[in-house]
């Protein structure tokens, strides 16, 4: 039962992998991962956990020997967004969502949507490459 208590969420231990990926210049193999994060993880749990994320579209990998090296598919902002879309995507009603969502806005960020959807850009539209609408990595509704 101690066991069970010491052990971390899947969510904290693919963020921590994730950091470790997004801190690399180049691809990792899983030994790599688990060196860089030092804090005792297997490396078949490191493993596991980059199969995950692959499954998931999160990280990407190519052929390193009898392995495999990941790097991460997106930055953290566009993971967020692909996160974002993915809830949206789970509601048939996606007006009322968007409409609450929007709702829920502070004045700054609603000016910075706005500004995003007119084609202005904001200070940072967080995109590499594209105007962030069509970007959705999703169904593209």
């Amino acid at each position: 039962m101690a066991e069970e208590q010491e052990r971390r969420p899947a969510g904290e231990l693919e963020a921590s992998v994730l950091a470790a990926l997004w801190a690399a210049e180049t691809p990792l193999t899983p030994g790599e991962v688990q060196r860089a994060l030092a804090d005792g993880l297997a490396r078949t749990t490191v493993t596991t956990i980059l199969t995950r994320l692959y499954g998931k579209g999160t990280v990407t990998r190519d052929r390193a020997g009898r392995g495999y090296a990941y790097r991460p598919a997106q930055d953290a902002h566009g993971l967020t967004a692909r996160r974002m879309h993915a809830e949206l995507d789970k509601d048939e009603d996606r007006g009322t969502v968007l409409a609450r969502f929007v709702s829920a806005l502070s004045s700054e960020d609603e000016q910075m949507l706005r500004a995003l959807l007119d084609g202005d850009g904001g200070s940072d539209s967080g995109t590499e490459g594209g105007t962030g609408r069509g970007d959705t990595g999703g169904t593209g509704r």
